[in-house]
């Protein structure tokens, strides 16, 4: 199972190496990385694999938000199954 997750905000030092270690405290392995900084604004896309997750999917996803909120960051965490039926034709 994979997730793909999201993080939109200012460009500070560290967004990607806090966002990958909440990821890593949870046993979850990052796939694919995409990031960019336009304009001063911090834009990343990951792709993730949790089925080696130590704790379920929600509360992977609340911690994420939990501190992209602290961070002033838009953090969103799609499951998998939710992505491919939004974008099933």
């Amino acid at each position: 199972m994979k997730a793909v997750i999201t993080v939109v905000g200012k460009d500070t030092v560290g967004i990607l190496a806090k966002v990958s270690s909440i990821c890593a405290e949870y046993k979850i392995n990052i796939i694919d990385v995409s990031q960019t900084v336009m304009d001063d604004m911090f834009c990343m896309i990951m792709m993730a694999d949790i089925s080696e997750s130590t704790v379920d999917f929600t509360k992977f996803s609340d911690d994420l938000s939990k501190y992209g909120e602290e961070n002033n960051l838009q953090i969103h965490t799609m499951h998998e199954d939710i992505f491919n039926s939004m974008h099933r034709i």
